[in-house]
């Protein structure tokens, strides 16, 4: 617990839900707001307050970066499963156009980065697999002809679905 007195992370944020700041109220002027302290300080129980509250975990601070951003630069695995748990937006990009698995690999930290690209990958193929389910349509409850190919009324049947003739 005295390692929790002495960061001036924690100080802050303590000190905001103290005096009941907003949960996406910018309390510097770095714009972070407390889910950017929490995931910032790899504080995963203050960050999972944070998201019950209602805090917006896509929000950016002045260098862009989200609570997921800070999570990954902290190394905190924790807070970034919480924080992809929650539906955070994995490929938002900061002022410098890096990712959280950007930020997670050049801060050294590979468990981290190995996470987010599987999560990225998923997402992916789920993304992938819906675009295809869209793109299919159900021919099931079509009737067909299978008799002439020219109706009674002398048009060409194309074998689409009752009610559509070739002219």
């Amino acid at each position: 617990m005295l390692l929790l007195d002495c960061n001036p992370e924690v100080d802050s944020l303590q000190h905001l839900l103290e005096t009941g700041a907003s949960v996406n109220a910018p309390p510097d002027p770095c714009e972070q707001s407390p889910v950017h302290m929490a995931a910032g300080g790899g504080r995963a129980s203050f960050l999972l307050w944070q998201l019950q509250t209602g805090a917006d975990l896509n929000q950016q601070d002045v260098f862009g970066e989200a609570p997921l951003h800070k999570a990954a630069k902290v190394g905190s695995l924790e807070c970034l499963s919480l924080l992809v748990a929650s539906d955070a937006q994995i490929d938002l990009c900061n002022k410098n156009g890096q990712t959280a698995e950007d930020l997670a690999w050049s801060c050294g930290f590979p468990e981290c980065a190995k996470f987010l690209t599987a999560i990225k990958c998923m997402q992916t193929k789920k993304s992938s697999a819906q675009s295809n389910r869209d793109q299919c349509i159900p021919v099931l409850g079509q009737k067909r002809s299978f008799g002439s190919a020219e109706s009674t009324n002398g048009k060409r049947k194309c074998g689409c679905p009752v009610g559509y003739e070739e002219v």
